[in-house]
């Protein structure tokens, strides 16, 4: 079990090992990896982390509909475009996400190169987005996907995007880190996590597969609701009355 310092990447494989009952002949160190590295992923799309956000900014390309991401993006939180090609401040928009179909058909990309001036575009100040295409693995990854735009912007406008970073997960040497973030504080949720892509690896038995995914949702909301309540408050600003106050006297 772990500690109150939850799991080191050594501690987790053997507690892979430990609660499979598997060797080591079986569960080679190639496949442990594979188990851990699967379950960080899931985790990090079934509940994001403010601790994984980021913002950054730049200026949209006139009559180009597309915005490589930053170098490890895993989805994108928002973005905003302002109505300013030297500002990012003042008037601006937050666009509204829709599906890669959507934009397409909006910008009417039909006889010229995706994103190119060469198509017959709508353009002005972008009102929409969708997201193509993600890191896959750590941070360090240079294959983070792209955003679309419509309409294609006619200026050079400034634009803020916030967006989760696909965090360096556990792993050996300088492939990942000894403890993060995920093992010290949702140990038990990686944990079965773990078992998870473990018993559906063994192809079985059903029961245990079906406990391990079973915990894995009950330790989840128990976490999302610990990332939820962090954003909603803090120690100082929550509205909670910390010293008793007398009524006064009717």
């Amino acid at each position: 079990m772990a500690g109150l310092s939850g799991y080191t990447y050594a501690t987790l494989k053997q507690a892979i090992l430990d609660y499979t009952e598997v060797g080591s002949n079986v569960f080679t160190e190639t496949i442990l990896d594979g188990f851990i590295m699967a379950a960080q992923h899931k985790i990090n799309l079934d509940c994001p982390m403010d601790s994984d956000r980021a913002q950054d900014q730049g200026q949209l390309a006139t009559d180009f509909n597309s915005i490589t991401m930053p170098i490890g993006t895993l989805f994108v939180r928002g973005i905003k475009v302002f109505n300013s090609t030297a500002n990012t401040t003042g008037p601006g928009q937050w666009l509204e996400k829709r599906d890669q179909t959507f934009i397409s058909e909006y910008v009417d990309e039909l006889t010229g190169t995706a994103g190119g001036a060469a198509a017959q575009d709508v353009t002005g100040l972008p009102k929409y987005y969708s997201m193509y295409g993600g890191a896959t693995t750590g941070a360090s990854t240079a294959t983070s996907g792209a955003v679309y735009l419509a309409p294609t912007p006619d200026a050079n406008y400034q634009y803020i995007i916030h967006y989760n970073v696909m965090p360096v997960g556990l792993g050996s040497g300088g492939d990942g880190n000894s403890n993060t973030y995920l093992s010290n504080y949702f140990p038990q949720g990686l944990l079965y996590a773990c078992l998870v892509e473990a018993y559906g690896f063994l192809k079985g038995p059903q029961d245990m597969l079906t406990l391990y995914t079973q915990k894995y949702t009950q330790e989840l909301q128990k976490f999302a609701a610990m990332q939820i309540g962090r954003r909603r408050r803090d120690d100082y600003t929550d509205g909670t009355i910390r010293i008793p106050i007398e009524s006064a006297p009717q």
